[in-house]
């Protein structure tokens, strides 16, 4: 599974960042890593420099081989509890998604 983290001019990317997203979607999604082709995660202050409740935003989207993405966001007052809380919905929606496909 590849994972590519992409951001807007607010958030700078950092190679520690992008680790610790990666370790996110790694451990959330793991049992899934045969299923998966990669996930992308865009990270976003929506406030820019000003801070304020919920302004980080961290959306995923899977792309499930043979089927469409299955995208997830959750804001946040951090980034890193945004990329959790993004990653763990993604975890649900895909296993959701998922079963459904494989009792069909």
């Amino acid at each position: 599974m590849q994972i590519l983290v992409n951001s807007n001019h607010s958030v700078n990317v950092t190679s520690s960042l992008e680790e610790q997203v990666k370790a996110a979607v790694e451990s959330e999604l793991e049992r899934f890593d045969d299923q998966l082709t990669r996930v992308e995660v865009h990270l976003n202050d929506e406030n820019s420099g000003k801070s304020g409740p919920q302004d980080k935003r961290c959306q995923m989207e899977a792309r499930v081989k043979g089927h469409e993405p299955i995208s997830t966001s959750h804001k946040a007052d951090s980034l890193t509890l945004a990329i959790d809380g993004a990653a763990e919905k993604l975890h649900h929606a895909l296993a959701h998604a998922l079963d459904k496909l494989n009792h069909h």
